[in-house]
Protein backbone atom coordinates (compact mmCIF):
# COMPACT_ATOMS: atom_id res chain seq x y z
CA UNK A 1 0.00 0.00 0.00
CA UNK A 2 1.58 3.26 -1.13
CA UNK A 3 1.19 6.31 1.06
CA UNK A 4 0.94 9.48 -0.97
CA UNK A 5 -0.48 12.08 1.37
CA UNK A 6 -3.60 14.17 1.84
CA UNK A 7 -5.21 15.42 -1.36
CA UNK A 8 -6.84 18.52 0.09
CA UNK A 9 -6.96 20.79 3.13
CA UNK A 10 -9.75 18.82 4.85
CA UNK A 11 -7.78 15.58 4.67
CA UNK A 12 -4.69 17.38 5.96
CA UNK A 13 -6.62 18.83 8.93
CA UNK A 14 -8.04 15.41 9.71
CA UNK A 15 -4.60 13.79 9.77
CA UNK A 16 -3.17 16.53 11.98
CA UNK A 17 -6.07 16.20 14.43
CA UNK A 18 -5.44 12.45 14.71
CA UNK A 19 -1.68 13.03 15.05
CA UNK A 20 -2.07 15.62 17.79
CA UNK A 21 -5.04 14.26 19.75
CA UNK A 22 -4.96 10.51 19.12
CA UNK A 23 -7.95 8.36 18.10
CA UNK A 24 -11.24 10.26 17.81
CA UNK A 25 -14.73 9.29 16.76
CA UNK A 26 -16.02 9.89 13.27
CA UNK A 27 -18.82 12.03 14.70
CA UNK A 28 -16.38 14.25 16.63
CA UNK A 29 -14.07 14.64 13.67
CA UNK A 30 -16.86 15.52 11.27
CA UNK A 31 -18.12 18.13 13.73
CA UNK A 32 -14.67 19.67 14.25
CA UNK A 33 -14.00 19.79 10.51
CA UNK A 34 -17.48 21.16 9.80
CA UNK A 35 -18.05 18.71 6.95
CA UNK A 36 -21.34 17.13 5.82
CA UNK A 37 -21.41 13.42 6.69
CA UNK A 38 -21.26 12.24 3.07
CA UNK A 39 -18.27 14.46 2.29
CA UNK A 40 -16.51 13.42 5.50
CA UNK A 41 -17.04 9.73 4.71
CA UNK A 42 -15.63 10.19 1.22
CA UNK A 43 -12.49 11.90 2.55
CA UNK A 44 -11.96 9.19 5.19
CA UNK A 45 -12.37 6.48 2.54
CA UNK A 46 -9.67 8.07 0.39
CA UNK A 47 -7.27 8.30 3.33
CA UNK A 48 -8.07 4.72 4.36
CA UNK A 49 -7.31 3.47 0.86
CA UNK A 50 -3.82 5.00 1.18
CA UNK A 51 -3.24 3.45 4.59
CA UNK A 52 -3.06 6.88 6.22
CA UNK A 53 -6.15 6.33 8.40
CA UNK A 54 -7.73 3.22 9.91
CA UNK A 55 -10.54 2.25 12.27
CA UNK A 56 -9.53 1.80 15.91
CA UNK A 57 -12.68 0.21 17.36
CA UNK A 58 -16.01 1.60 18.55
CA UNK A 59 -16.33 5.02 20.16
CA UNK A 60 -18.17 5.68 23.40
CA UNK A 61 -21.92 5.81 22.86
CA UNK A 62 -23.57 9.22 22.57
CA UNK A 63 -27.02 7.71 22.12
CA UNK A 64 -28.26 6.02 18.98
CA UNK A 65 -25.91 4.21 16.63
CA UNK A 66 -22.35 4.01 17.94
CA UNK A 67 -19.65 5.80 15.99
CA UNK A 68 -16.26 4.24 15.34
CA UNK A 69 -12.86 5.64 16.31
CA UNK A 70 -10.35 6.66 13.67
CA UNK A 71 -6.59 6.84 14.07
CA UNK A 72 -3.51 7.36 11.95
CA UNK A 73 -2.71 4.15 10.08
CA UNK A 74 -0.31 1.69 11.71
CA UNK A 75 1.93 1.69 8.65
CA UNK A 76 2.61 5.41 9.05
CA UNK A 77 6.02 5.53 10.69
CA UNK A 78 8.32 8.54 10.90
CA UNK A 79 12.08 8.52 11.33
CA UNK A 80 13.87 11.04 13.54
CA UNK A 81 17.56 12.00 13.65
CA UNK A 82 19.34 14.24 16.11
CA UNK A 83 23.03 15.14 15.87
CA UNK A 84 24.69 16.96 18.75
CA UNK A 85 26.53 16.93 22.08
CA UNK A 86 28.80 14.16 20.84
CA UNK A 87 25.95 11.78 20.02
CA UNK A 88 23.93 10.55 17.08
CA UNK A 89 20.36 9.63 17.99
CA UNK A 90 17.84 8.00 15.68
CA UNK A 91 14.29 6.90 16.38
CA UNK A 92 11.11 5.55 14.88
CA UNK A 93 7.70 6.97 15.82
CA UNK A 94 4.12 6.12 15.01
CA UNK A 95 1.69 8.52 13.37
CA UNK A 96 0.95 10.17 16.74
CA UNK A 97 4.72 10.73 17.17
CA UNK A 98 5.07 8.28 20.06
CA UNK A 99 8.61 6.89 20.19
CA UNK A 100 8.57 3.20 19.24
CA UNK A 101 12.28 2.44 18.91
CA UNK A 102 15.48 4.43 19.27
CA UNK A 103 19.23 4.06 19.11
CA UNK A 104 22.01 6.35 20.27
CA UNK A 105 25.76 6.17 19.93
CA UNK A 106 28.79 8.47 20.28
CA UNK A 107 29.67 10.44 17.18
CA UNK A 108 32.49 12.75 16.17
CA UNK A 109 30.98 15.37 13.87
CA UNK A 110 34.47 16.30 12.73
CA UNK A 111 34.48 13.08 10.69
CA UNK A 112 32.38 15.06 8.25
CA UNK A 113 28.79 15.00 7.03
CA UNK A 114 29.22 12.06 4.65
CA UNK A 115 30.21 9.71 7.47
CA UNK A 116 27.69 10.97 10.04
CA UNK A 117 24.74 11.23 7.66
CA UNK A 118 25.67 7.87 6.17
CA UNK A 119 25.58 6.29 9.62
CA UNK A 120 22.21 7.89 10.36
CA UNK A 121 20.81 6.43 7.13
CA UNK A 122 22.21 3.01 8.05
CA UNK A 123 20.63 3.09 11.51
CA UNK A 124 17.28 4.30 10.17
CA UNK A 125 17.37 1.47 7.65
CA UNK A 126 17.86 -1.02 10.46
CA UNK A 127 14.97 0.40 12.48
CA UNK A 128 12.77 0.32 9.39
CA UNK A 129 13.69 -3.29 8.63
CA UNK A 130 13.10 -4.37 12.24
CA UNK A 131 9.63 -2.82 12.07
CA UNK A 132 8.87 -4.62 8.82
CA UNK A 133 8.37 -1.42 6.87
CA UNK A 134 8.99 -1.04 3.16
CA UNK A 135 9.19 2.74 3.49
CA UNK A 136 9.14 5.48 6.08
CA UNK A 137 6.51 8.19 5.77
CA UNK A 138 9.22 10.78 6.32
CA UNK A 139 12.37 11.64 8.28
CA UNK A 140 13.04 14.73 10.38
CA UNK A 141 16.58 15.84 11.21
CA UNK A 142 17.81 18.14 14.00
CA UNK A 143 21.25 19.70 13.66
CA UNK A 144 23.19 21.94 16.11
CA UNK A 145 23.57 24.52 13.39
CA UNK A 146 21.95 27.35 11.48
CA UNK A 147 19.93 25.63 8.75
CA UNK A 148 18.58 26.95 5.47
CA UNK A 149 15.29 25.09 5.82
CA UNK A 150 14.19 25.51 2.19
CA UNK A 151 17.42 23.90 0.99
CA UNK A 152 17.83 21.42 3.86
CA UNK A 153 21.47 22.40 4.42
CA UNK A 154 23.49 23.72 7.38
CA UNK A 155 25.00 27.18 6.87
CA UNK A 156 28.45 28.05 8.26
CA UNK A 157 27.87 25.96 11.41
CA UNK A 158 30.48 26.56 14.15
CA UNK A 159 29.56 23.29 15.88
CA UNK A 160 29.76 21.26 12.63
CA UNK A 161 33.07 22.07 10.94
CA UNK A 162 33.12 20.98 7.31
CA UNK A 163 29.32 20.70 7.04
CA UNK A 164 28.65 24.05 5.32
CA UNK A 165 25.92 23.61 2.68
CA UNK A 166 26.14 19.81 2.74
CA UNK A 167 22.84 18.51 1.26
CA UNK A 168 21.65 16.68 4.36
CA UNK A 169 17.99 16.59 3.29
CA UNK A 170 18.60 15.48 -0.28
CA UNK A 171 21.18 12.86 0.72
CA UNK A 172 18.85 11.13 3.19
CA UNK A 173 15.84 11.45 0.88
CA UNK A 174 17.76 9.82 -1.97
CA UNK A 175 18.88 6.92 0.23
CA UNK A 176 15.55 6.25 1.97
CA UNK A 177 13.09 7.34 -0.72
CA UNK A 178 10.87 9.47 1.50
CA UNK A 179 10.32 13.14 2.38
CA UNK A 180 12.98 14.65 4.66
CA UNK A 181 13.01 17.93 6.59
CA UNK A 182 16.04 19.47 8.36
CA UNK A 183 16.11 22.25 10.93
CA UNK A 184 18.13 23.73 13.77
CA UNK A 185 17.93 21.59 16.92
CA UNK A 186 16.51 24.35 19.11
CA UNK A 187 13.62 24.78 16.68
CA UNK A 188 13.08 21.05 16.50
CA UNK A 189 13.10 20.68 20.29
CA UNK A 190 10.58 23.52 20.55
CA UNK A 191 8.33 21.53 18.20
CA UNK A 192 8.77 18.51 20.46
CA UNK A 193 7.73 20.58 23.47
CA UNK A 194 4.75 21.93 21.54
CA UNK A 195 3.60 18.43 20.62
CA UNK A 196 4.21 16.42 23.78
CA UNK A 197 5.85 18.53 26.47
CA UNK A 198 5.31 21.44 28.80
CA UNK A 199 4.71 23.76 25.84
CA UNK A 200 1.63 21.89 24.62
CA UNK A 201 -0.96 24.18 26.27
CA UNK A 202 0.82 27.41 25.21
CA UNK A 203 0.62 29.27 21.91
CA UNK A 204 3.56 31.56 22.77
CA UNK A 205 6.70 30.25 24.42
CA UNK A 206 10.49 30.23 24.25
CA UNK A 207 12.50 27.03 24.31
CA UNK A 208 16.12 27.61 25.32
CA UNK A 209 18.44 24.78 24.29
CA UNK A 210 21.72 24.31 26.16
CA UNK A 211 24.60 21.94 25.43
CA UNK A 212 27.57 22.20 23.07
CA UNK A 213 25.57 24.72 21.03
CA UNK A 214 23.17 27.22 22.60
CA UNK A 215 20.01 28.27 20.79
CA UNK A 216 16.40 29.30 21.17
CA UNK A 217 13.23 28.08 19.49
CA UNK A 218 10.31 30.52 19.31
CA UNK A 219 6.72 29.32 19.15
CA UNK A 220 4.49 32.31 18.43
CA UNK A 221 0.77 32.15 17.76
CA UNK A 222 0.91 28.36 18.00
CA UNK A 223 3.51 27.95 15.23
CA UNK A 224 7.29 27.80 15.06
CA UNK A 225 8.74 31.18 14.07
CA UNK A 226 11.85 30.93 11.90
CA UNK A 227 12.22 34.47 10.58
CA UNK A 228 12.88 35.60 7.02
CA UNK A 229 15.87 33.31 6.38
CA UNK A 230 15.36 30.59 9.02
CA UNK A 231 17.75 32.40 11.36
CA UNK A 232 15.46 33.39 14.24
CA UNK A 233 16.50 32.30 17.72
CA UNK A 234 20.26 32.06 17.16
CA UNK A 235 21.06 33.50 20.58
CA UNK A 236 24.26 31.49 21.03
CA UNK A 237 26.28 34.06 19.12
CA UNK A 238 24.89 37.23 20.63
CA UNK A 239 27.88 39.11 22.02
CA UNK A 240 27.83 39.68 25.78
CA UNK A 241 31.27 41.30 26.02
CA UNK A 242 33.84 42.48 23.50
CA UNK A 243 36.84 41.13 25.39
CA UNK A 244 35.36 37.78 26.43
CA UNK A 245 36.55 34.26 25.57
CA UNK A 246 36.94 33.17 21.95
CA UNK A 247 33.87 31.44 20.53
CA UNK A 248 33.80 28.66 17.95
CA UNK A 249 32.22 31.10 15.49
CA UNK A 250 35.42 33.17 15.52
CA UNK A 251 34.06 36.09 17.53
CA UNK A 252 34.64 36.82 21.22
CA UNK A 253 32.33 37.07 24.20
CA UNK A 254 29.38 35.16 22.67
CA UNK A 255 26.69 33.59 24.85
CA UNK A 256 27.94 30.15 23.77
CA UNK A 257 31.50 31.03 24.77
CA UNK A 258 30.22 31.63 28.31
CA UNK A 259 27.29 29.22 28.61
CA UNK A 260 27.99 26.28 26.28
CA UNK A 261 29.25 22.94 27.57
CA UNK A 262 32.75 23.59 26.27
CA UNK A 263 32.85 26.87 28.21
CA UNK A 264 31.85 25.15 31.45
CA UNK A 265 34.52 22.51 30.92
CA UNK A 266 37.15 25.16 30.13
CA UNK A 267 36.40 27.04 33.34
CA UNK A 268 36.28 23.80 35.32
CA UNK A 269 39.78 22.84 34.13
CA UNK A 270 41.01 26.30 35.13
CA UNK A 271 39.45 25.93 38.59
CA UNK A 272 40.94 22.46 39.03
CA UNK A 273 44.43 23.55 38.06
CA UNK A 274 44.23 26.65 40.26
CA UNK A 275 43.37 24.52 43.28
CA UNK A 276 39.89 25.95 43.74
CA UNK A 277 38.17 22.56 43.50
CA UNK A 278 39.50 19.34 44.97
CA UNK A 279 36.70 17.34 43.37
CA UNK A 280 37.43 18.64 39.86
CA UNK A 281 41.19 18.36 40.39
CA UNK A 282 40.85 14.72 41.46
CA UNK A 283 38.68 13.92 38.48
CA UNK A 284 41.06 15.69 36.09
CA UNK A 285 44.03 13.78 37.51
CA UNK A 286 42.19 10.45 37.21
CA UNK A 287 40.71 10.88 33.73
CA UNK A 288 43.15 13.32 32.13
CA UNK A 289 40.25 15.52 31.01
CA UNK A 290 36.93 16.84 32.26
CA UNK A 291 33.47 16.66 30.75
CA UNK A 292 30.33 18.69 31.40
CA UNK A 293 28.98 15.62 33.21
CA UNK A 294 31.91 15.91 35.64
CA UNK A 295 31.08 19.57 36.24
CA UNK A 296 27.42 18.73 36.80
CA UNK A 297 28.28 15.91 39.20
CA UNK A 298 30.60 18.17 41.23
CA UNK A 299 28.01 20.96 41.35
CA UNK A 300 25.26 18.54 42.38
CA UNK A 301 27.51 17.13 45.12
CA UNK A 302 27.89 20.65 46.54
CA UNK A 303 31.34 21.57 45.25
CA UNK A 304 31.46 25.39 45.66
CA UNK A 305 33.72 26.06 42.66
CA UNK A 306 31.57 23.96 40.32
CA UNK A 307 28.40 25.61 41.58
CA UNK A 308 29.95 29.03 41.03
CA UNK A 309 30.78 28.11 37.42
CA UNK A 310 27.24 26.99 36.77
CA UNK A 311 25.73 30.04 38.46
CA UNK A 312 27.97 32.42 36.48
CA UNK A 313 26.90 30.81 33.20
CA UNK A 314 23.24 30.85 34.27
CA UNK A 315 23.45 34.51 35.25
CA UNK A 316 24.75 35.46 31.81
CA UNK A 317 22.06 33.39 30.15
CA UNK A 318 19.49 35.08 32.37
CA UNK A 319 20.70 38.47 31.17
CA UNK A 320 19.97 37.43 27.60
CA UNK A 321 16.56 36.10 28.57
CA UNK A 322 15.64 39.42 30.17
CA UNK A 323 15.81 41.04 26.74
CA UNK A 324 14.01 38.17 24.98
CA UNK A 325 11.21 38.03 27.53
CA UNK A 326 10.64 41.77 27.38
CA UNK A 327 10.62 41.70 23.58
CA UNK A 328 8.57 38.56 22.91
CA UNK A 329 6.40 38.34 26.08
CA UNK A 330 6.09 34.53 26.08
CA UNK A 331 3.63 32.65 28.30
CA UNK A 332 6.41 30.33 29.50
CA UNK A 333 10.15 29.77 29.08
CA UNK A 334 11.29 26.14 28.83
CA UNK A 335 14.94 25.19 29.24
CA UNK A 336 16.33 21.93 27.91
CA UNK A 337 19.62 20.27 27.09
CA UNK A 338 21.34 20.88 30.43
CA UNK A 339 23.67 18.18 31.72
CA UNK A 340 21.98 15.75 34.16
CA UNK A 341 21.72 17.19 37.67
CA UNK A 342 22.76 20.69 36.71
CA UNK A 343 19.24 21.96 35.97
CA UNK A 344 18.09 23.07 39.45
CA UNK A 345 21.21 25.22 40.03
CA UNK A 346 20.85 26.77 36.57
CA UNK A 347 17.15 27.37 36.99
CA UNK A 348 17.39 29.10 40.35
CA UNK A 349 19.96 31.60 39.04
CA UNK A 350 18.13 32.23 35.75
CA UNK A 351 14.85 32.82 37.55
CA UNK A 352 16.49 35.24 39.94
CA UNK A 353 17.95 37.37 37.13
CA UNK A 354 14.87 37.33 34.88
CA UNK A 355 12.29 38.00 37.57
CA UNK A 356 14.42 40.72 39.14
CA UNK A 357 15.20 42.61 35.96
CA UNK A 358 12.16 42.11 33.69
CA UNK A 359 9.00 44.19 33.74
CA UNK A 360 6.13 42.89 35.89
CA UNK A 361 3.82 42.89 32.88
CA UNK A 362 6.10 40.49 30.97
CA UNK A 363 6.91 38.11 33.82
CA UNK A 364 4.01 38.46 36.27
CA UNK A 365 2.54 35.06 35.36
CA UNK A 366 5.39 33.59 33.30
CA UNK A 367 6.95 30.36 34.60
CA UNK A 368 10.54 29.41 33.80
CA UNK A 369 10.85 25.62 33.89
CA UNK A 370 13.05 22.73 32.89
CA UNK A 371 11.90 20.52 30.02
CA UNK A 372 10.20 17.33 31.14
CA UNK A 373 10.91 15.60 27.81
CA UNK A 374 14.68 15.50 28.40
CA UNK A 375 16.43 14.03 25.36
CA UNK A 376 13.13 12.99 23.77
CA UNK A 377 12.28 16.56 22.73
CA UNK A 378 14.61 16.50 19.73
CA UNK A 379 13.37 13.15 18.44
CA UNK A 380 9.66 13.87 18.90
CA UNK A 381 10.23 17.31 17.40
CA UNK A 382 12.07 15.88 14.39
CA UNK A 383 9.13 13.58 13.68
CA UNK A 384 6.76 16.52 14.14
CA UNK A 385 8.85 18.59 11.71
CA UNK A 386 8.52 16.14 8.84
CA UNK A 387 4.93 15.16 9.69
CA UNK A 388 3.95 18.80 9.16
CA UNK A 389 5.15 18.38 5.59
CA UNK A 390 3.70 14.91 5.04
CA UNK A 391 0.33 15.88 6.57
CA UNK A 392 -0.02 18.98 4.41
CA UNK A 393 -2.34 19.20 1.42
CA UNK A 394 -0.71 18.31 -1.88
Amino acid sequence: MTMVGPENADQARLLRLLRDDGPRSRVELADVLGLPRARFTAEVDRLTAQGLVETAGPAASRGGRRSSLLRVGRQVRFGAVRVGDGRLEVALTDGELTLLARHGEPVDVRLGPEAVVGRAVELLGKLRAEAGLARLAGVGVALPAPVAVREGTPVSPPALPGWHQFPVRDTIAAELGCPVQVDNDANVMALGERHAGTGRPFDDFLFVKLGDAVGCGLVLGGALYRGAASGAGDIGHLQLTEDGPLCGCGNTGCVEAYCGDAALVREAVTAARAGRSTALADRLAAAGALTVTDVAAAATAGDPAAQTLVRDAARRLGQVLVGLVSFVNPAIVIIGGAAPGIGPVLLAEIRGVVYRRSTPLATGSMPIVLSDLDDRAGLVGAARLVSDQVFAAC
